[in-house]
């Protein structure tokens, strides 16, 4: 039976590329591999079919051949005519395969070794140092680079050494079945260099447990949610590596009187009985002192005062937020016998007076008797 073109059979044109025919081989050895389909014959022989083709364009030589003399000019050469396990013949299946596949299964040379984690250190912060600013000394429990040894891991006077099982790659591999496959070497865990004699004082690893004490500078205007990063403040690497990162979260804890949103702040403020009716002044408290403040006279309970600038200064810049006072009629207690007997006469005076006095309850009234005429 006949061959069909290799250009065919990768479904790509004469022009194609190396990265193209690679990427055609590649959809097509994932298709048709026979591990992906136990007993289908056409599948492997699709899968070989494949692999034939992409052998003979991916050499350069015999694509130049192939493209002159067709399937005679690469007869003996390619493919799967001479000898090999499992009549794969050729260049070896592993090699081809596993140049395809490395970057899945983990190819890509040694690692080294590997940078120290990154910390999270949770900070707690009143209203008045997330507002102003602040410097603050915290200890953080994490892992630093041993001094006895600088972080090598060996002993003094001597360096880690080439690990004699992948010579220093940081990577084996590992034949399974059809594939070739690369992975972390286990003696040196990646890193391509063993220590023979071990340092006394951190056991090899080249960092040791510790409790640091750190000052970190708070900007004024920070809420919780934020994070400050201190680089290189993280845990130390394994075997001299980088350190890693030390993020402090903030966490701004409830404030007796003021209630943050953003950048503006929020304030209760309890108002007299005659002061919501006559009108007065009233001792609002700031971040940065008491500042007055005028009621107008028939102020409701649940009135909300804007006092611009006297909020936040957002960490990230811009003008300050505003002072948001709310003021809540506060109804008098413990009266006395005289006291309840002139608020019964000021009742009766508000009565004769009619709805002028009080017009929200009367137009509340109404409301409920529109309601009750409807049902």
């Amino acid at each position: 039976m006949s061959k069909r073109d290799y250009y065919e059979v990768l479904g790509v044109g004469k022009d194609a590329s190396q990265q193209d025919l690679k990427k055609a081989y590649r959809r097509l050895a994932m298709k048709y591999h026979p591990d992906r389909n136990p007993d289908d014959q056409e599948a492997v022989a699709k899968f070989k079919e494949a692999k034939e083709a992409y052998e003979v364009l991916s050499d350069e030589q015999k694509r130049a051949a192939y493209d002159q003399f067709g399937h005679a000019g690469v007869n003996g050469q390619g493919g799967f005519g001479g000898g090999g396990a499992g009549g794969f013949g050729g260049g070896g299946f592993g090699d081809i395969f596993g140049d395809i596949f490395g970057d899945i299964f983990g190819g890509g040379g040694r690692r080294g070794p590997a940078r120290g984690a990154d910390l999270r250190y949770t900070l707690e912060l009143t209203l008045e140092q997330a507002v102003r600013g602040c410097e603050e000394k915290i200890r953080v429990p994490s892992w630093d680079t041993c001094e006895v040894c600088d972080g090598s891991g060996a002993q003094a006077g001597e360096q880690p050494v080439t690990c004699p099982t992948c010579n220093g790659m940081g990577q084996v591999r590992m034949q399974q079945g059809f594939f070739t496959v690369q992975q972390a070497c286990p003696t040196c865990h990646g890193e391509g260099k063993v220590v023979e004699n071990p340092c006394g004082h951190c056991g090899g690893q080249g960092r040791v447990q510790t409790t640091r004490t750190l000052s970190v500078k708070i900007p004024a205007g920070v809420d919780t949610g934020d994070r400050i990063r201190l680089a290189g403040k993280g845990e130390a690497g394994m075997n001299g590596a980088p350190p890693g990162d030390l993020y402090v979260q903030v966490a701004v804890r409830e404030h007796d009187i003021f209630k943050r949103d953003g950048e503006n702040l929020h304030v209760e403020v309890p108002l007299s009985f005659v002061d919501a009716a006559l009108g007065g002044e009233l001792d609002v408290p700031t971040l940065n002192g008491q500042v007055k403040l005028k009621v107008p006279p028939e102020t409701q309970t649940g009135k909300l005062f804007r006092l611009r600038g006297k909020g936040v200064t957002p960490v990230r810049g811009g003008p300050p937020g505003d002072l948001l006072c709310k003021v809540v009629v506060e109804t008098p207690v413990k009266l006395s016998g005289d006291q309840k007997d002139l608020l019964r006469q000021f009742q009766d005076s508000l009565e004769k007076g009619g709805e002028r006095h009080n017009p929200r309850r009367t137009s509340w009234f109404e409301g409920v008797k529109r309601f009750f005429e409807g049902l």
